[in-house]
C-alpha cells in the first residue's frame, strides 16, 4: 500500500479548532492509515554552492498515511482541522525505491 504526505498549508479561511486534532487523528488511527505527523517550525534551506532560498512558510504540518490509492487518500482528510477551515492540503505520494 502507498504512503502518502499530507503537507498542511497555513492558508485557512477560518481559524483551526485545535480541539478538533485528537479527534480526528483518533478517527484516521482506527482506519490503520495513520503512520504519524508532526507541526513544521521555522529552519533553514541549504545548499552546498549559491545562495539557498528562503524556506516555504506556507507549510505549517504534515502528517504521514497509508492508503490504496491518492483518491482513498484523500478520502482521508474528512475531519482534518485545516481542511475543515478552508485551508490546503497538499497530498504527495512516497515513492517506493527499492
Amino acid at each position: 500500500m502507498p504512503d502518502y504526505l499530507f503537507l498542511m498549508h497555513d492558508d485557512t479561511t477560518q481559524p483551526v479548532d485545535i480541539t478538533a486534532w485528537n479527534p480526528y487523528f483518533a478517527t484516521v488511527g482506527v482506519t490503520g492509515c495513520f503512520q504519524g505527523g508532526s507541526a513544521i517550525g521555522g529552519g533553514i534551506c541549504a545548499r552546498k554552492t549559491g545562495a539557498a532560498p528562503a524556506i516555504t512558510a506556507l507549510l505549517g504540518g504534515f502528517i504521514r498515511v497509508s492508503a490504496d490509492s491518492l483518491d482513498h487518500a484523500q478520502t482521508l482528510l474528512a475531519g482534518n482541522p485545516v481542511y475543515e477551515a478552508g485551508g490546503t492540503v497538499e497530498i504527495r505520494e512516497l515513492p517506493r525505491t527499492n
